[in-house]
């Protein structure tokens, strides 16, 4: 089992990653608009034990959009972002968690992988440290990049309030 933990502070709205027990990155983030919450449906950040479970867009440029976890072809700017001021902008890469508590954020009506919730990057624009997500956890581009780099698929994640 790998020994990094990713640890997110819905409350502090940080992104810790430590490894063999030391601090080794420390990162603002976005949660939920909506607060923590693990129902299908609610647009909130589900709390507890996860994984992630798959990594996207490994060697893809800073600023690829992402539309069901699929590259576009786009790469985002203030033309592109003009033209689709509503968006909701998934960029850069994308680490997909899944829920490891059974019934809590795995399985049901509560399962994190169904709900598609990522660690996935954002316009630079976009304020961090503030709850503004529709569920995910957002990063600025670069902090995400650094942080892809980084972990793996399997790695722990822990959302607590």
């Amino acid at each position: 089992m790998s020994e990094r933990l990713i640890q997110i502070s819905i409350a502090d709205q940080r992104l810790t990653l430590s490894a063999g027990g030391r601090l080794r990155a420390c990162y603002p983030v976005s949660t939920a608009r909506n607060g923590p919450g693990e129902r299908r449906g609610s647009e909130c950040t589900p709390r507890g034990w996860h994984r992630i479970r798959i990594k996207i867009g490994a060697g893809l440029p800073l600023g690829t959009v992402f539309v069901g976890r699929r590259p576009t072809g786009e790469i985002y700017g203030p033309e592109l972002a003009a033209r689709h001021p509503n968006r909701d902008w998934i960029l850069t890469r994308i680490l997909w968690l899944t829920g490891l508590e059974l019934g809590h954020n795995r399985g049901g009506e509560c399962d994190t992988l169904r709900r598609f919730i990522y660690i996935h990057g954002c316009p630079d624009s976009e304020p961090t440290g503030k709850p503004l997500s529709h569920g995910c956890i957002r990063m600025h581009n670069h902090d995400l990049l650094s942080l892809f780099e980084q972990v793996a698929a399997g790695d722990r994640v822990l959302i607590a309030e």
